[in-house]
């Protein structure tokens, strides 16, 4: 029972991420005209931060469907710390 309890949060919380990681990945714009070294640099970086987040979000929803082993504490602790984060910055925004 413990173990469907743990799979399932994991994978709500992949559906966070993963929702959360796309949307904001959409929005950056590392090739965008007129920015300078740094801002570009940012830019680039703020894309592969989303984009890895993303991955990870994508592989906690996969992992139900693949012979892999139960998510360890340590990656539950990081991804649903990150999905309520998320959940909690919506609720603020209304």
């Amino acid at each position: 029972m413990i173990s469907l309890i743990v799979h399932l949060v994991h994978w709500l919380a992949g559906v966070i991420v993963l929702a959360e990681a796309l949307n904001k990945l959409e929005r950056t714009a590392p090739l965008r005209a007129g920015l300078c070294r740094r801002e570009r640099a940012m830019e680039w970086l703020k894309a592969i931060a989303w984009a890895l987040l993303a991955m990870g979000g994508a592989g906690a929803l996969i992992t139900p469907l693949l012979p892999l082993e139960t998510p360890t504490l340590q990656d539950m602790c990081g991804l649903v710390g990150f999905a309520v984060t998320h959940v909690r910055a919506r609720v603020k925004e209304g």
